[in-house]
């Protein structure tokens, strides 16, 4: 992982920014923390970054005795809320929220906490008229998606205050973005890489940034709005030995299914073929059977050689809970099916798969 770390900083030597694709367990968060900690070994830390432990940055304390003053604590300690009480950023930070949701907040800088309030019908109203329909709710609870929203926009409000050069973050020479959308619908999941992609725009020639990501619906968007700019997009692959290698995707926008296709037809090749690799062949048929309006994934191999047989076995062996992390390569007789069914599916439906290297 160290070797892949040092490709991508030298690659930012060259281009502006760096896309990342790969799915979930490959580790794109421990990459994003080598990648920050190789700058730390430099004497000091060079990189503002937004992954897993940014959201851990945040706490709830949920008052349990009494039930009413809960508040988002921050830990002011980190780099990451430098000159955070004297830029007062509550309006900057607004700009983006009210975009994603209907809450409001006030931030406690004496006690580094954030009160969180909305917009509630007022339940007397219904008794008497006279009261106002709707009340202003304070020291809610808002759900963990709301949460990792506020947390991003604060997030995007930091990557502005650096790349206008802000004298608080001036020892941030890389930003590296780990996945920063999570339990999102699709119409806020393109407005968040849209917001994104402005801010990664303006930083060019003034901070270098490596974006990854496992959804492919917002990696496409990133693709799209960034494809006339200077940089490199990757799909991180890890192989039967927990060994990672990059693989560039050249022009063509890297579709969740169209990855584990790569990487099914990958394995299929080199013959290293574990038993989790029946499920990935399984979840992208469902994912065409649902593209083309089938009811059932066994509907993508009909009208094919043996087709009663290749569902009969995706159905059993696409059951076992089979693991990422500790993968169990199949049996010559299940690589050979295996190689069979993907061969059938690819030679049936012709997906144009980018070209791949190693």
């Amino acid at each position: 992982m160290s070797g892949l770390v040092t490709r991508l900083r030298d690659d930012l030597n060259n281009v502006d920014f760096v896309l990342l694709y790969a799915y979930n367990g490959t580790g794109k968060t421990r990459i994003s923390m080598e990648f920050k900690d190789k700058g730390k070994l430099k004497g000091t830390a060079d990189t503002l970054y937004f992954n897993a432990f940014t959201e851990d940055l945040f706490y709830w304390d949920n008052d349990l005795d009494n039930d009413k003053e809960r508040t988002l604590k921050i830990n002011s300690k980190s780099n990451f809320f430098n000159g955070f009480r004297e830029l007062a950023l509550e309006e900057k930070i607004f700009v983006y929220l009210e975009r994603y949701v209907d809450f409001d907040f006030k931030i406690d800088y004496e006690e580094w906490k954030v009160v969180f309030s909305k917009e509630v019908k007022n339940p007397k109203h219904k008794r008497n008229k006279e009261e106002p329909e709707h009340i202003i709710q304070d020291n809610i609870k808002i759900s963990r998606g709301e949460e990792n929203i506020f947390i991003w926009c604060i997030f995007l409000v930091i990557c502005e205050l650096t790349i206008d050069g802000d004298e608080a973050y001036n020892w941030v020479k890389y930003i590296y973005i780990d996945d920063p959308i999570s339990s999102l619908d699709d119409n806020n999941t393109i407005a968040v890489a849209s917001d994104l992609a402005k801010i990664v725009k303006k930083g060019v020639n003034k901070v270098k940034i490596v974006l990854s990501s496992h959804h492919n619906l917002f990696f496409n968007v990133m693709c799209n709005e960034l494809k006339k700019n200077n940089h490199k997009r990757y799909f991180l692959h890890k192989n039967g030995t927990n060994e990672h290698t990059l693989r560039t995707t050249d022009d063509t926008p890297f579709f969740h299914h169209v990855a584990l296709l790569s990487e099914l037809k990958y394995a299929a090749e080199s013959n290293k073929i574990s038993t989790y690799h029946f499920n990935m062949l399984r979840s992208t048929l469902e994912k065409t059977a649902t593209f083309f309006g089938f009811d059932d994934f066994s509907m993508c191999i009909t009208g094919i050689d043996d087709e009663t047989l290749y569902a009969r076995a995706l159905n059993l062996l696409s059951h076992g809970k089979y693991s990422i992390y500790e993968p169990v390569e199949m049996g010559e007789d299940n690589k050979e099916l295996f190689k069979r069914i993907l061969e059938e599916f690819l030679g049936k439906y012709e997906f144009d798969l980018p070209e791949v290297f190693v």
